[in-house]
């Protein structure tokens, strides 16, 4: 089975306010995009000035942030701690039974997301590691969300089994989409054959209905796998024009990348070489992996380490609306990537200087529907959930 080929300022100061995841295969090889490889610090683009202020404080590598419709945030620690603030300010611990959570490594309480219809049903998806003394993976569960925020109920498992070793490579990143299914980005676990063996849930993009099972549309019906050829992506976003999924990931010590989506796509991250885990290969192999798919935008060296992604959403963001945001871990900044009509080049580049080392590496970016953006950071001590506005 075949599937489609892809087509191819003024600055202001920053104001911090302190409070309390085979050929023979349905993943055939789909063909080459065009690159467009990262310009030079030099070279990128003004930004709008930006005011950044603290949400909530005190935190430790929180790896995610949501917002519910009554305007609370919820926050996880990745050492299994969660955190809401509610809409009156009060900042409060939120008591959830993570007794069989896994935190090695770069694994723990991970990606969060809630239910397209949480108003009503209350439910929170978390991606984490899991280990109850039999079966040790990384996994997405359900959680029912008290009316006054005080505790998350268990309400199960909906898919597992995301391999792990020793806990790196284990991002985990959940997207809903407006349809009511979930797709999960997940890493390879530093196991070269994971990428590109369709039966392993590592080094892929998944698509899943809330149930857990394949959704509409993958390549294999049988099968939650919607992409491969992944390393360690972190980031995912749809395009809130084109209806497009976007995932972003983790190079080894050069390109990082943000790839295009499509079902069946496989973008050619295949480092298994001589029974070890060869980085020295590149993050999209089209010799090792016939027809990979390129990246829309990768980071040459050195790579910023991509920790989330969002598209940025009203018009206070002039010429960047409707860009990609990504957030960076080992690059400390926000980087800001303007599309071509196809979506499938970057055509310009931005770095907001507000943001530029002045609070560490950034782990998630998430666009608000009043154009703002909450960001966390993960500088393991003193971390925070921040918002930026566009001025």
């Amino acid at each position: 089975m075949r599937w489609a080929t892809v087509v191819g300022s003024t600055v202001i100061a920053t104001s911090l306010a302190t409070v309390g995841v085979a050929c023979s295969s349905p993943f055939d090889a789909l063909g080459s995009g065009s690159m467009s490889p990262s310009m030079g610090d030099e070279d990128l683009a003004g930004t709008p000035p930006l005011t950044v202020s603290t949400e909530i404080d005190g935190l430790s590598v929180p790896w995610d942030v949501v917002t519910a419709p009554d305007g609370t945030l919820l926050t996880g620690e990745r050492s299994g701690r969660f955190v809401a603030k509610l809409p009156g300010g009060t900042v409060r611990e939120v008591a959830a039974d993570l007794s069989d959570l896994w935190a090695q490594g770069e694994t723990g309480l991970m990606g969060l997301a809630l239910d397209d219809d949480f108003a009503s049903n209350r439910i929170l998806y978390a991606c984490h590691g899991f280990d109850d003394g039999n079966t040790r993976d990384i996994r997405v569960t359900s959680w029912t969300v008290e009316e006054d925020w005080s505790a998350l109920v268990p309400a199960g498992t909906v898919i597992d089994g995301f391999p792990t070793v020793t806990g790196q490579h284990g991002g985990c990143r959940i997207l809903v989409d407006d349809e009511g299914s979930l797709y999960i980005a997940t890493g390879d676990a530093a196991v070269g054959t994971n990428p590109q063996d369709p039966d392993v849930l590592g080094g892929k993009v998944l698509h899943v209905t809330t149930s857990g099972h394949p959704a509409a549309g993958n390549p294999d019906p049988a099968s939650p796998v919607f992409t491969l050829g992944h390393r360690n992506p972190q980031g995912l976003a749809k395009d809130p024009a084109s209806g497009d999924i976007y995932s972003v990931e983790h190079g080894p010590d050069r390109d990082d990348e943000v790839n295009q989506l499509v079902a069946g796509g496989n973008y050619g991250w295949r480092p298994d070489r001589a029974g070890f885990y060869d980085e020295s290969v590149p993050m999209t192999d089209p010799v090792r992996v016939p027809g990979a798919i390129e990246a829309v935008w990768s980071s040459g060296t050195p790579p910023i380490a991509p920790g989330g992604m969002a598209f940025l959403q009203g018009a206070k963001w002039g010429e960047w609306e409707g860009a990609i945001v990504i957030s960076a871990l080992r690059g400390q900044q926000l980087r800001f990537l303007k599309l071509s009509a196809h979506g499938s080049t970057v055509v310009s580049e931005g770095k907001p200087p507000e943001l530029d080392g002045t609070v560490g590496r950034i782990r998630s970016v998430h666009s608000q529907p009043d154009g703002s953006l909450l960001l966390t950071t993960s500088n393991r001590t003193g971390d925070r959930v921040l918002r930026v506005r566009p001025d």
